[in-house]
């Protein structure tokens, strides 16, 4: 087909912008050949841009030639039409679409570019598959559906832009060639041609680096920074991702909280129009890993887990009993209304308990106020009521018991939970509980290495009361450290920082740093603390999660962060469309001093996932 030249063609209007009121114009349109249908010798084609779609006809008694060409037109060509808006006649309309009350009766057509067959339909649901459409990502964003999650993002980076700099902070850009610091992921070295034998590492955060602003008196400082960690992937992970990231000096968690709270506010009616509730409910660490069994919870439901171990210290039970003498402890789900679970449907969450660490999963069910089947018999009548009454439980109940370390079993249980909430479909659609979780552990103790490591890294400041305990009991230390979670998905992660270098030398030792090696890896920031660090603190909506990504999967309830970037990866980390990681050439590595050896695929990671 003849391809024409826009020449002095100017777009009037966008594909998704024409109403009733706009009858009798005369319009400039161009756009994707989205759909054809000729019926009764009219041609009717679903002409589409990123604003919308409009139905545009060909009429041979028009003018016969344009008719024809139109004819010719295949899927995602690009043409632009000049016609005439024409009312829709009565019982064609399409209430659907914005654009279902008119067409546009095309007088000239301009063909700017063909297409190639498309290797898959623009349609929703989407039916090709992923690699499919990850090779062909230009033409999968034309999707309407991609196009409104790219505008969802773009949407919650413009309010994050319009609160922080309303709210007095200064966006500031920090390197992405930066030191090599342990921040807990792999690094993406890029190496030095003017050093040789010396690496750039690009950054897992901008952490120490805005923590050095503080020290410079910028005093409020945000940045929507990229983020690189050469980590094995899964569906809300990737290579590189965004996070709002924040800090601020002289401040209080509550002020914090109240920052990220009112941006959060602004996201939500941004993208979605929502009016969402603050202040935030908070949880501690303690408190949330015995009520939900995570440091993630997912509140939009109850069927908290519940502790026995006090009731059934003296069972008869000898498996309780037993486990409860040694220290550990007897907890429960109440699985309402499961009562009438058949044995194999318990066995099968059993399965599921045993694959976590459980060593069983005991059961009984709730008939006529007693308990009855499974475990219920070992009990007195005195336990008996007791379990009932702690667990809230009612006729038709199913109650699910482990017993385990403390921290174990509610990890099981947590886990179990929400199994249950999917199968049993415990939440609706739409609804957005945040929480924060607070108070977390200073340190983990790390069996494989038998050391203590941080639990979110080694720049958060413990609690005053707990100071005196660093070298003594590291792990009854407690942090200044907090998460915010929406819907069971931690989208923000922060701390009041250390802003003394005797305090974070002291945190650097306990996780096995000597003053050499904290010197030689951190020895910028250890002499920034010197040169009066203001007290500050900050929250990365991100951190060690995605955090832009993430909010926007969870604001247009997506299951994957995938979709809510342009150009993602795949689970090996591949860029189908172009092709990266790719070989260098020889002459670069040798001008870079380096040599690539490919080990053998058994000893590439990730090379089995999909």
């Amino acid at each position: 087909m003849k391809l024409d030249a826009m020449g002095d063609l100017q777009r009037s209007h966008t594909c998704g912008e024409l109403r009733k009121g706009d009858v009798g114009k005369s319009v400039v349109l161009m756009g994707w050949v989205h759909r054809r249908r000729n019926l009764g010798g009219l041609l009717f084609i679903d002409l589409r841009d990123r604003y919308g779609l409009t139905q545009i006809v060909f009429r041979p008694d028009a003018d016969e030639a344009i008719f024809e060409r139109g004819g010719h037109l295949g899927a995602e060509f690009v043409v632009g039409v000049t016609g005439e808006v024409v009312e829709r006649p009565a019982g064609t309309t399409n209430p659907e679409l914005p654009t279902g009350e008119i067409d546009v009766h095309v007088s000239d057509l301009k063909v700017l570019n063909a297409s190639l067959t498309p290797p898959f339909v623009l349609e929703e649901p989407i039916k090709a598959s992923d690699e499919l459409r990850l090779e062909y990502r230009y033409l999968d964003l034309r999707r309407p559906h991609m196009q409104r999650l790219i505008e969802a993002r773009h949407k919650a980076a413009a309010a994050t832009r319009t609160y922080l700099n309303g709210a007095g902070f200064l966006e500031i850009e920090t390197p992405m060639l930066a030191k090599k610091t342990p921040e807990g992921a792999r690094d993406f070295i890029v190496p030095s041609r003017m050093h040789p034998g010396k690496v750039y590492a690009l950054p897992q955060s901008p952490q120490l680096y805005k923590q050095i602003l503080m020290v410079a008196g910028c005093d409020r400082y945000y940045q929507i920074a990229r983020c690189l960690r050469d980590e094995d992937l899964r569906a809300d992970r990737q290579p590189e991702h965004t996070q709002i990231d924040t800090e601020m000096s002289f401040v209080t968690e509550d002020e914090i909280f109240e920052v990220a709270e009112g941006l959060m506010v602004e996201i939500w009616r941004a993208v979605r129009g929502d009016e969402i509730e603050t202040p935030f409910p908070r949880l501690t660490y303690g408190e949330a890993m015995e009520r939900y069994g995570s440091d993630k919870p997912d509140t939009r439901f109850g069927t908290e887990i519940v502790d026995l171990t006090d009731l059934l210290g003296g069972t008869d039970f000898n498996v309780f009993r037993s486990v409860i003498e040694s220290g550990g402890a007897v907890k429960c789900l109440n699985a309402a209304g499961c009562g009438g679970w058949s044995r194999s449907e318990i066995d099968k969450k059993e399965e599921l308990a045993k694959k976590w660490g459980a060593k069983g999963l005991a059961w009984t069910k709730v008939d006529g106020g007693a308990l009855a089947g499974g475990i219920g018999k070992f009990f007195s009548d005195d336990e008996r009521a007791a379990v009932i009454e702690r667990a809230a439980a009612a006729d038709g109940d199913l109650l699910l018991f482990v017993a385990h370390d403390r921290k174990k079993a509610s990890r099981i249980l947590g886990k179990l939970r929400l199994v249950l909430r999917d199968e049993l479909d415990l939440v609706q659609p739409g609804v957005f509980n945040f929480v924060w979780i607070t108070e977390f552990p200073l340190f983990a103790w790390n069996e494989e290495s038998e050391g203590w490591e941080a639990e979110h890294h080694m720049f958060s400041m413990p609690r005053a009361q707990d100071l005196d305990l660093l070298e003594s009991d590291p792990g009854k230390v407690l942090g200044q450290l907090y998460d915010l979670v929406v819907n069971g998905f931690e989208i923000a992660s922060g701390s009041i920082r250390i802003h003394r270098r005797d305090i974070q030398e002291r945190v650097m030792a306990v996780v096995g740093m000597s003053k050499e090696d904290a010197e030689r890896k951190f020895g910028f920031l250890l002499k920034a603390l010197d040169y009066g660090a203001p007290p500050h603190g900050g929250l990365a909506h991100g951190g060690l999660a995605p955090g832009l990504d993430r909010i926007v999967m969870l604001l247009m309830d997506e299951d994957s962060i995938r979709d809510t970037i342009a150009f993602p990866k795949t689970y090996r980390g591949l860029s189908l469309m172009d092709g990266s990681p790719s070989e260098a050439e020889p002459a670069v590595l040798k001008e870079l001093g380096i040599e690539l050896v490919k080990p053998p695929d058994d000893d590439v990671p990730g090379q089995s996932s999909g």
